[in-house]
């Protein structure tokens, strides 16, 4: 499932080529047909990302909602578009460019009060402006589940997937096991300053990297990661490998219904001393 720095990254291209100018709206596959003939021909406001939702403005309280799951897939690009496939959800299509979604989860026109209700039910975005990273670390100050739990939690935190929250969770030291109500307030506010310039990176580069400039292949003389994934990282998808920092072999167990990576030599638990 993409993770939230991708999802600013469509929000932004939707309102680069998009924005304030008409657009064909049109639904392939049939399945989004009459929600696409109400805003068919009409300009797109703007575009938005909370998490791993995007919106569509284009006016009058009209929303295009989407979540793109596990298997929803966006293709942009200039025209001459190619002949839509019958797998397109969604196509919207300019004089310049045009883009097309298959295989989203959501798919929806909604009102200004449900988008709303969505924004109140998801937690704080590290992506957005002004959001309050404290009315996350107040829930997760209350919790027994594992912090590695909490970060994926969408109602706690929002647009952290897999890949950031083990990196970031590396990146600080802290036990992926660690209960969210033994965390510090200065250890999350150093998590939350982190993704913040790591999703931003993400946005960026169109890539997670995790890894310290001292911390590279060239630094360290090293071979560069080769993975479908793509991105420099500490402990994603290198189980049974060696730490970049410690040497110790990367971990991986299943928790909140994904896999979790770790190296348990430089994320140790709280009060964990050497054994000589």
């Amino acid at each position: 499932m993409p993770e939230g720095h991708t999802i600013h990254r469509l929000a932004a291209e939707h309102r680069e080529r998009f924005q304030e100018r008409p657009v064909r709206a049109t639904s392939p596959q049939g399945k989004f047909s009459d929600s696409a003939a109400l805003v068919d021909g009409r300009a797109m406001e703007t575009a938005e990302a909370h998490g791993k939702h995007l919106f569509l403005g284009f006016g009058g309280g009209d929303w295009v909602h989407i979540h793109l799951g596990l298997f929803g897939k966006y293709a942009l690009g200039e025209t001459p578009a190619p002949p839509p496939t019958d797998t397109v959800r969604l196509r919207l299509l300019n004089d310049a460019y045009y883009s097309d979604l298959r295989g989203p989860t959501t798919c929806a026109l909604i009102t200004d009060d449900e988008k709303r209700a969505i924004h109140e039910r998801l937690g704080p975005d590290p992506l957005r402006e002004g959001d309050d990273p404290g009315k996350a670390y107040r829930r997760i100050s209350r919790s027994r589940t594992t912090v590695a739990a909490l970060l994926m939690d969408q109602k706690i935190v929002s647009g952290v997937g897999n890949v950031y929250r083990a990196e970031v969770l590396f990146r600080h030291g802290i036990d992926p096991y660690t209960q969210g109500k033994d965390l510090t307030e200065a250890q999350w506010s150093a998590i939350w300053a982190d993704l913040v310039a790591l999703m931003r990176e993400g946005v960026r580069l169109n890539r997670i990297d995790t890894v310290r400039p001292e911390h590279t292949p060239e630094a360290m003389g090293r071979p560069p990661r080769v993975d479908d994934h793509g991105g420099e990282v500490y402990v994603y998808r290198r189980a049974n490998m060696p730490c970049h920092i410690c040497g110790s072999e990367i971990r991986t167990a299943g928790l909140a219904a994904r896999n979790l990576f770790w190296c348990p030599g430089c994320q140790r638990p709280s009060g964990a001393i050497d054994v000589e």
